[in-house]
């Protein structure tokens, strides 16, 4: 089975041209190698697919050619404990960095006033 069909059946990717566009740009390794789109993919293969939701190192688990609910694409593969563990601490630290917002239209009058004194 080709890896981009596996990628968007497994629900990493929304489309598979995403799939397939995200194995062309390198952001797919099959067994430490850099995989093409069309790269055969099996049972028992390592893959670590980086994409919006973080980085993830999967062992393969089943072959799919159709697209179904999530549950069902999770028993396709399985996450390696230190990639959940990688994972968790990014998303503690993204959530630990300061957050700044947008002034609202009164802090920008505010602070056109501070600036004009």
């Amino acid at each position: 089975m080709r890896i981009d069909k596996w990628l968007w059946a497994a629900r990493f990717f929304k489309t598979r041209a995403l799939a397939s566009r995200a194995c062309e740009l390198g952001r797919v390794e099959s067994n430490g190698q850099q995989a093409k789109p069309a790269r055969e993919v099996r049972s028992g293969d390592r893959l670590r697919v980086r994409n919006d939701s973080g980085d993830f190192t999967v062992d393969v688990l089943g072959l799919s050619e159709m697209r179904g609910p999530a549950a069902v694409a999770q028993t396709l593969y399985q996450e390696t404990d230190a990639s959940r563990e990688l994972r968790q601490k990014v998303a503690e630290e993204r959530k630990a960095m300061p957050h700044f917002e947008k002034p609202s239209k009164r802090d920008r009058r505010q602070i056109d006033r501070l600036r004009r004194e």
